[in-house]
């Protein structure tokens, strides 16, 4: 359904506003981390979901970080907000690369069968 300009005026009139506050980011944080928890235990065959389960709890961490930092008008959960997502980027990036290395070398990516790293 298209959006007209007589039905955009007639929804505008209506003065509906909505406003988003902390509570709905904290929902959003709390559905992104509970979802993030079910992959890891729902799923512990396959390491490339586990790794995505670890970013969406890394992500709605950030989500909450981000709202209290602009609820209390401060900036330190931003700040930290950076350095979880650079160490988000690197734990992904390094587990991917073994994660490759170990699929060439075994032909296998099973959380199962990755035993065999232990030194």
């Amino acid at each position: 359904m298209v959006l007209n300009l007589k039905m955009f005026q007639a929804i505008k009139g209506l003065n509906l506003m909505i406003d988003v506050g902390l509570g709905h980011y904290l929902t959003l944080g709390a559905i992104i981390f509970t979802i993030g928890i079910v992959g890891i235990f729902l799923n512990r065959k396959n390491i490339i979901v586990i790794l995505m389960s670890i970013e969406l709890i890394l992500l709605a961490v950030n989500i909450n970080l981000v709202a209290f930092s602009i609820f209390l008008n401060d900036i330190t959960g931003q700040i930290f907000t950076l350095f979880i997502l650079t160490v988000a980027a690197a734990e992904a990036a390094i587990g991917l690369a073994i994660i490759v290395v170990y699929y060439r070398n075994s032909s296998t990516i099973r959380v199962e069968d990755i035993n065999s790293l232990k030194g």
